[in-house]
């Protein structure tokens, strides 16, 4: 099912003491971030994440809870920080120190005129010491706090979605019910007309000469074997099982999307026992094919259910 949810949270550390790599003072840092949720239908659990460098406890945790609160579809987390634009930075010195030794042996050895790009420096991870790098642990712990705000708005969304479908499900088993019924009414002129075409048949290729109540016998069997009563019994049992399931609620995608392809295959069999026969058996044809169709728009569904 699909949803979206977002939340906002803050962390504002008190700057305190000095940085341990240059020794100048650091100011009051607020530290914003934004964390959201986004999943669209899936057949299985699928995450993706998007978080800060050097988040990977933080996605480990949120992983694992995840998991266990989501049952199925695409999910993406995404994890923004906002800085506030008055924090102090400070230079790593001992980190951009040794780049730029080592920048300047590689160029002496290889004799050649270049000077490192204060640009490119800043932009190596840990270059700039500010206020927030030794945040990792309030981040993560102020994050955690959020999750179940914002994994409880996603749920009101998915759930809103869900109880639109399985509105749409039951009108879908409504309709095939009523196929089913409407098969049944057809269902003994079918058979007659099928026995009697038979027993002209037989009795065309076989001459004047043949044992009445052997052929009679034999047609009896094989209009046995074309009966769809069985069909019909078994799609109405499937039908109030998948009801049954809708009541019941809780993650029943799968075990509708199992039930949705055993009417199908009712439904098939059905066809195939009516196909070649004329008058009535039309009629049982079309209702099959009307079954087919409320069976392949109700699976489209169900793949959005957990």
């Amino acid at each position: 099912m699909t949803g979206f949810a977002q939340v906002k949270g803050e962390i504002r550390q008190n700057g305190g003491g000095p940085s341990p790599t240059d020794g100048v003072s650091r100011a009051d840092a607020r530290l914003g971030f934004t964390l959201s949720l986004k999943s669209v239908n899936h057949r299985f659990l699928d995450l993706h994440f998007r978080l800060p460098s050097g988040t990977d406890s933080l996605e480990m945790q949120l992983r694992r809870l995840l998991k266990e609160k989501v049952a199925r579809g695409h999910v993406e987390v995404s994890l923004s920080l906002d800085r506030a634009t008055s924090e102090t930075f400070s230079l790593n010195r001992e980190l951009i120190g040794g780049y730029i030794s080592a920048f300047r042996a590689a160029a002496s050895e290889f004799a050649l005129s270049a000077e490192p790009d204060l640009n490119a420096v800043l932009r190596i991870p840990g270059a700039l010491d500010s206020a927030n790098d030794s945040a990792d642990g309030e981040i993560e712990a102020a994050v955690m706090a959020k999750v179940a705000e914002v994994l409880e708005r996603l749920n009101q969304m998915r759930e809103e979605e869900g109880r639109g479908i399985v509105r749409e499900l039951r009108e879908r088993m409504t309709h095939l019910a009523e196929a089913g019924k409407n098969v049944q009414q057809h269902r003994r002129a079918v058979l007659q007309n099928y026995m009697e075409r038979l027993q002209s048949r037989m009795q065309e290729l076989l001459g004047s000469s043949i044992d009445r109540e052997r052929v009679m016998q034999e047609a009896a069997l094989l209009v046995d074997r074309s009966d769809i009563q069985e069909e019909i019994v078994r799609l109405e049992t499937h039908v109030q099982h998948f009801l049954g399931l809708l009541d019941q609620g809780g993650e029943i995608g799968k075990k509708l999307d199992f039930l949705l392809q055993e009417m199908n295959r009712e439904a098939n069999t059905l066809l195939s026992k009516t196909s070649g026969l004329a008058g009535e058996a039309l009629k049982i044809t079309e209702a099959g094919l009307a079954m087919k169709a409320e069976i392949e728009k109700s699976r489209e569904q169900v793949q959005n259910l957990e």
